[in-house]
């Protein structure tokens, strides 16, 4: 037993490292299915078990081929074009003016259409923004991957992690708004000043203050049309408090075969283009997670619940400092699940399960790993030319994080 929990841990780790560090500059995907292959084949765990884990992130998929088959469908339509050029109108040539628009607009992104859409969606517009308007393009991607953490808990459909912890009964949205209204803005105020005086030195100076503005397509306000529609009908799903990933698959799917049939375009062409790469990975994270379950792991992240329970001001503290952090060693996805199995058979305090979901939300921004959003927009950003190692993101990530993380925790204790 203590030679099957170790090898357990060992394949775990060097999984989660795979996905970090990229060796040989492999997908994030490879190291995770790798991971589960191993524990496969050494009787870690077993192809039903396997199967099972697999088969719990069955919401999560869906919700991701719905939002990936809407950016395509959206970049091919050159919306993002249409947005950069939008963005830069109302920047007036400068650089923090047009920094703090790609944050705005990032904070309704995430609120409304998940953390996911920001990455896979508002990335690339911001991108094509930052070429037209001959500006410095990191600091306003940083500011995508950023807020798409940050605003991760305005609202239940904010982030797919918010399912996950709570294993799909979300609280009523009032309920919500008391816990998590002013935390979130918090999280958002605190984000954005760090990260601006992070990349002050690239924000000087001027950039394009207009640029020329080609008017948008039939199909691409088809395209807008079913990204508004897919918000508005997340918003009504999340109301009803039922699964999100369905309709927001059905609703990419819809988007997709409407403006391949306004182009007249096979969407296959569509479908080729998309990052499926990204369902493998989360699928071989739900994989670890079960075979950490079979060493113990829950039963132990639930009775150390149990015992902070006895405090649950400082209990709540600890709890989401430290889910914050584990965030960042196995990605949010999986430690929420960690999380919330552990939540139902502890039973803590409404605190400690408030403050453990703004600890899986926002705790990501430390690392590119720490979330799949993250992930996601590192292959937005890679498409593009562009990318972020490990150790510079980490750099942001503790400046921004860390700071942000205190002031959302804090003001969620002060308010009960």
């Amino acid at each position: 037993m203590i030679l099957a929990t170790g090898a357990t841990w060992a394949i775990c780790a060097a999984a989660t490292a795979g996905v970090i560090a990229r060796p040989f500059r492999w997908p994030e995907a490879i190291w995770a299915v790798a991971g589960a292959v191993a524990l496969l084949l050494f009787g870690l765990v077993t192809p039903g078990d396997a199967l099972a884990a697999v088969a719990k992130g069955g919401d999560v998929y869906l919700f991701l081929i719905g939002m990936m088959l809407l950016s395509e469908t959206a970049r091919e339509q050159r919306l993002f074009d249409w947005v950069a050029a939008t963005a830069i109108g109302h920047a007036g040539g400068s650089p923090r003016r047009l920094f703090l628009l790609v944050y705005a607009t990032g904070v309704v992104t995430t609120t409304f259409l998940s953390n996911d859409a920001t990455a896979v969606v508002l990335t690339p517009a911001v991108y094509a923004a930052a070429r037209k308007a001959k500006a410095e393009p990191l600091p306003l991607l940083f500011a995508c991957a950023l807020i798409a953490n940050a605003a991760s808990f305005v609202l239940p459909i904010s982030n797919p992690a918010n399912l996950v912890l709570y294993g799909g009964k979300m609280p009523p949205l009032g309920a919500w708004f008391a816990s998590f209204a002013l935390p979130s803005v918090a999280a958002i105020v605190v984000t954005f000043f760090a990260l601006r005086h992070v990349e002050r030195a690239r924000l000087t100076g001027g950039c394009e203050a207009a640029v020329t503005r080609d008017p948008l397509s039939g199909p691409g306000k088809a395209a807008l049309a079913g990204i508004a529609a897919t918000a508005l009908l997340l918003l009504v799903v999340s109301a009803l408090d039922r699964p999100l990933g369905l309709p927001t698959c059905v609703a990419g799917v819809a988007t997709m075969l409407g403006v391949a049939a306004l182009v007249k375009r096979s969407p296959v062409d569509t479908l080729r283009a998309v990052s499926w790469s990204v369902l493998p990975l989360v699928a071989g994270l739900f994989v670890l997670v079960e075979a950490l379950d079979r060493t113990g792991v829950i039963a132990w992240v639930a009775d150390g619940l149990r015992s902070v329970a006895a405090d649950p001001v400082r209990g709540a503290a600890w709890s989401g400092t430290i889910l914050a952090f584990a965030s960042n060693l196995m990605n949010n996805l999986p430690a929420g699940l960690i999380a919330s199995t552990a939540v139902a058979q502890a039973q803590p305090p409404r605190v400690i399960v408030d403050a453990l979901l703004i600890g899986v939300d926002l705790g990501p921004n430390l690392s590119i790993t720490g979330s799949l959003a993250t992930i996601l927009w590192l292959q937005a950003i890679r498409r593009e030319g562009e990318d972020v190692g490990f150790w510079r993101f980490l750099k942001v990530g503790v400046a921004t994080m860390i700071p942000a993380l205190v002031a959302a925790l804090g003001v969620r204790l002060l308010i009960g």
